[in-house]
């Protein structure tokens, strides 16, 4: 590598992302074009002889960003934020520009022990138990996404139940959740080998504003030992997708303690609220978890992907995940002095992800404006966040987010036209036109027409999710970029849409 052309070429780029940031709010927050759009404006083959920085940036502009869905755009409140900020961007320069493979301690130890330090940072700002730590048998690990974060305990568990009852029980295993839960539970257990049948799926409904009730599990496990079937696995949540649901912690830990289940919260979203004192509430019951994962790309201006997960016995994760051919053995590992995160995760090979946190304490808003709202990856990425930006500028950010959700619950509770359909516990906003005479079959085609006209104009992009049988748009607030007026704006476009459909 050239360092001098790579001074060049990286100026240029950040030249043109700082560009894209400032003018981020001219482009259709959902995209616009047909599909197979793109095999129309590209060659059939690759070119033989090497191109300019300025063609492939001209093709990026004209050709490539017409076809973005902009994730960072102020006005972007579809599914849940995917955050990137200043000191995320920079991680990721850094860690691209180091190039290192980090799946033992050997193969660079600065990585291996900054993971284990920054994720303990995280698991005090959390109040976490302290078995979650590293001083311990616990600890943290970066995972991609918390599908394979679900995956990885899922296998840990499997292999230890197995270790105790015989391999041949397999189909006997049993996993419980609520009907909220993120599918990639259900795709852990296809993977981790789990009969279909022995998934139980318990519904959750609206009196409890969606979370699962302790009681339907003690029914459904208590049954499926009567069966002769093992119950090993559940799965609570904090912060479910559809409505942000607050699963029992404390008493579904119970359960699954009596009955040697390996509890995991899910907090995927929600987790990174947790480090306000207000919210901590909300992961309370923690300590009865075997395990406990949150999303730093979702809402903690890391970039994706940076997936964290904490256990309580690392061995469960590396007896079930472990290998150790002749080509990766060395002293330190082969000596016990040393933590090999190829061990707690499926891959083998992993990249040097807590970068994120490098300078100390720069305040949030003026980091953003003075870098035009660029954004910061892992292990570097994490740690380049949090010091960048300290523990207090993050709960500041994330108090932002739901100050500006409880004024557009405060918007839609207003309007005759509409009801908040969940209660707002965090910065996610459910709602919907109400029926007219009841009829619920015409209110939910009414609500996506609503949904498909809001995110045709342009102007802002919402998802939805169905709720007891109800159509319900999500509007969920967290894009670093976003401010009050968007909220408003974007209030004043449902409105105009919806008084549209309803001929006032």
């Amino acid at each position: 590598m050239d360092s001098e052309q790579l001074r060049e070429y990286g100026h240029r780029m950040v030249d043109f992302i700082a560009d894209y940031y400032k003018t981020i709010e001219t482009f259709p927050v959902l995209s616009q074009v047909q599909p197979g759009y793109l095999h129309n404006l590209l060659p059939d083959s690759a070119p033989d002889q090497p191109e300019t920085v300025e063609q492939v940036l001209d093709d990026v502009k004209t050709k490539i960003l017409p076809g973005i869905t902009h994730w960072q755009s102020p006005t972007f409140y579809a599914y849940y934020p995917s955050n990137s900020s200043v000191a995320g961007f920079l991680g990721e320069m850094l860690s691209a520009g180091l190039g290192i493979v980090g799946f033992s301690w050997v193969t660079s130890p600065a990585a291996t022990e900054l993971e284990m330090i920054v994720l303990d940072w995280l698991a005090k700002l959390l109040n976490l138990p302290e078995q979650f730590l590293s001083k311990g048998n616990g600890g943290g690990v970066i995972q991609g996404s918390a599908s394979e974060a679900i995956l990885v305990v899922m296998i840990g568990a499997r292999e230890k139940v197995l270790r105790r009852v015989g391999k041949n029980a397999l189909g006997k295993l049993v996993v419980y959740s609520s009907d909220q839960t993120h599918s990639a539970l259900q795709k852990a257990c296809q993977i981790a080998g789990i009969h279909p049948e022995n998934c139980r799926v318990l519904k959750a409904d609206s009196s409890t504003n969606y979370a699962l009730r302790p009681e339907l599990l003690q029914e459904a496990v208590s049954k499926d030992i009567e069966a002769g079937l093992i119950p090993f696995f559940l799965c609570g949540n904090v912060g479910t997708t559809s409505s942000t649901a607050v699963d029992p912690l404390a008493a579904l830990g119970n359960i699954a303690k009596r009955n040697e289940i390996w509890f995991h919260v899910d907090a995927a979203y929600a987790g990174s609220a947790c480090i306000c004192p207000e919210y901590r509430q909300y992961i309370d019951g923690v300590e009865t978890a075997d395990s406990f994962n949150m999303n730093a790309h979702k809402w903690f201006l890391t970039n994706f992907d940076c997936s964290l997960l904490w256990v309580k016995d690392q061995y469960v994760l590396t007896e079930a995940l472990s290998t150790n051919p002749e080509f990766l053995k060395n002293k330190a590992s082969q000596a016990n002095l040393v933590v090999d995160y190829k061990d707690w995760q499926i891959p083998l090979g992993r990249r040097f992800r807590l970068f994120k946190f490098l300078q100390e304490h720069l305040h949030i808003y003026n980091i953003l404006r003075l870098c035009s709202c660029l954004y910061l990856n892992r292990s570097l990425k994490l740690w380049m966040v949090l010091r960048l930006y300290g523990a207090e500028t993050l709960k500041s950010y994330i108090r932002n987010h739901i100050k500006l959700a409880k004024d557009l619950e405060q918007l839609v509770s207003q309007d005759p036209n509409f009801e908040v359909v969940t209660p707002r516990i965090f910065s996610l906003v459910c709602f919907r036109i109400l029926p007219v005479d009841n009829d619920e079959k015409e209110c939910n085609d009414r609500n996506r027409n609503l949904l498909d006209a809001v995110n045709s104009s342009g102007k802002l992009f919402l998802s939805h999710t169905a709720l007891s049988g109800k159509i319900v748009l999500r509007c969920a607030i967290g894009a670093p970029l976003t401010e009050e007026r968007h909220v408003k704006e974007t209030w004043k476009v449902i409105q105009e849409e919806a008084s549209r459909l309803l001929g006032k």
